[in-house]
């Protein structure tokens, strides 16, 4: 294996998502040394000395510290969830331009340092930026991995769960495409204990749990401001499969080359995850319609793709 071995995570952007993320691989002692960088230094060595405050109480011993850039040169694992958020008035392509430009930055300072691990990105839109940190980076595919739809997933899960009176750990069942307005549940495949769990909703009842799980992020957005504990959680999982080397199969964001019929796009995938990164994407057997809800959701977002990367030259 030519990247960095080990389990050291170094955590870009110290923000709720950041945070929650640092304190979920802390109560799960999911790595031996973590450390914060972020623009805002007070914000982030305020956040170390909490959590290493936690420590003692932690499954084992962790050494938390603020960092900068240069502590990716041995880091296995580089997790980013900086960048800015979308103000009024403000397009989501304005955004996503902002963004694309700020993670440049960070990437090619990152790269600087020597960095040789696994990137795992949060920011939104994640689908976008997971690709745009791949170009930047030049690195293996497989090593650029975006949190896809691992939180849209869980939401569903959970939606079946409760339809069903059944834990979400039990019920199998995947969002996929872009982690936004365009993603799609496969309901030809949802089940709980093998069984399928399509035949048992009507038509209505199946898109009020698909909008329910869309809309999710905008009731907890409205309700408190911002979404953190569930994607910090995903993402503790996802980091969780690649340093123990799990090969186990999460909704990830994942590069198509031909998988589903679409290449050269990001998007959410179950995918088998392990210390490698993404050592495959799984092929999902899909409905007609399923099939082009897909084809919809990767068009969305090439389109946004290729707007932003004409823009920038890259």
């Amino acid at each position: 294996m030519n990247f960095t071995q080990g389990n050291k995570v170094v955590l870009v952007g110290t923000g709720a998502v950041g945070s929650s993320y640092a304190y979920a691989l802390l109560n799960q002692g999911v790595c031996d040394e973590l450390v914060l960088v972020d623009l805002n230094e007070e914000k982030a060595k305020g956040d170390v000395m909490d959590l290493d405050h936690g420590v003692v109480y932690a499954p084992g011993a962790m050494d938390i510290k603020f960092g900068t850039y240069e502590d990716c040169k041995d880091a296995a694992l580089v997790v980013i969830c900086a960048g800015a958020a979308q103000k009024p008035g403000e397009t989501r392509l304005d955004l996503v331009s902002k963004n694309v430009n700020i993670f440049e930055s960070i990437v090619g300072s990152i790269m600087k340092s020597g960095f040789n691990g696994i990137f795992l990105v949060a920011t939104n839109p994640v689908d976008i930026l997971a690709y745009a940190t791949w170009k930047f980076s030049r690195l293996p595919k497989e090593r650029v991995i975006g949190s896809g739809t691992v939180l849209d997933s869980a939401r569903f899960r959970s939606a079946l769960g409760k339809e069903f009176d059944a834990a979400p750990a039990s019920v199998h069942g995947y969002i996929i495409g872009e982690h936004g307005d365009s993603q799609l549940p496969v309901w030809s495949s949802a089940n709980i204990a093998g069984t399928p769990v399509a035949p048992k909703l009507t038509e209505e009842r199946k898109e009020e749990m698909a909008v329910a799980v869309r809309d999710a992020a905008y009731d907890i957005i409205k309700a408190k401001g911002a979404t953190y504990y569930g994607i910090a959680t995903g993402l503790a999982r996802i980091t969780k499969a690649i340093l123990r080397n799990e090969n186990v199969i999460l909704p990830v964001g994942a590069l198509l080359e031909g998988e589903n019929g679409h290449s050269d796009v990001y998007i959410g995938i179950p995918s088998v995850i392990n210390r490698g990164g993404v050592k495959r994407v799984v092929e999902l057997d899909l409905s007609e319609s399923e099939r082009e809800k897909l084809a919809q959701s990767v068009q969305t977002l090439k389109e946004i793709q290729g707007a932003i990367w004409e823009e920038s030259n890259v």
